[in-house]
């Protein structure tokens, strides 16, 4: 079991670094912090291109495998004790 909460570890933290990295790519939608940082200057078209569509998959499959390290993670730990 040791192993198995390191790779967990492991995964959860190179996981929580690349969500990180890809949140910031997002192009700012307005109304936010962008907007206080300059962001708000550029035109906001309604249609994304192929490379946002994209980032947005991969960063909603970034997260559900970053959910899923902190779900086992969590049930490693309360029934490690059992």
């Amino acid at each position: 079991m040791p192993i198995l909460e390191f790779v967990l570890q492991v995964i959860l933290g190179i996981t929580s670094i690349l969500l990180t990295l890809l949140i910031l790519l997002h192009k700012g939608r307005g109304g936010g912090l962008s907007d206080m940082f300059g962001g708000g200057m550029t035109s906001a078209l309604g249609s994304s291109g192929l490379a946002e569509r994209n980032l947005n998959r991969f960063t909603i499959v970034l997260a559900l495998v970053w959910f899923a390290a902190i779900v086992a993670l969590g049930l490693i730990t309360k029934f490690q004790g059992l």
